[in-house]
């Protein structure tokens, strides 16, 4: 199962950005979801989850009131939707979803299937 996930880009300091993924079909609405992203020479590291619903979500320290995960079961997608991005935000983001962990799972290996990522750069 592979997840398709798109929207980065580069954009300046304090710019938004929205973030797209389109989720496996067959589970979908069963499915947590998550972000995660990636900076060069760094782990992989949790950024948000949404339970199935929608209804209760988890952010990173780093990025509460700034970031904001939702979903639409109707298409099967997620999104990330950044403000006041910061230079430290740049990475490459991943969506994943089937969480197999504890709630939210901050591991990478917490969560079952992943997309390819996107690029997001910002630039100061």
């Amino acid at each position: 199962v592979q997840l398709q996930a798109s929207g980065g880009g580069l954009v300046q300091a304090g710019g938004s950005l929205r973030l797209s993924c389109r989720g496996s079909r067959r589970t979908f609405n069963d499915d947590e979801m998550a972000w995660f992203r990636q900076a060069p020479g760094k782990d992989r590291e949790f950024v948000a989850a949404t339970t199935w619903s929608g209804v209760t979500t988890a952010y990173a320290d780093s990025v509460t009131g700034r970031f904001t995960i939702s979903r639409d079961n109707r298409k099967t997608m997620a999104y990330l939707q950044m403000n006041s991005l910061k230079p430290e935000d740049t990475a490459v983001y991943y969506c994943a979803q089937d969480l197999r962990a504890q709630w939210p799972g901050h591991s990478p290996n917490a969560y079952r299937y992943w997309g390819q990522g996107t690029q997001v750069t910002v630039s100061s």
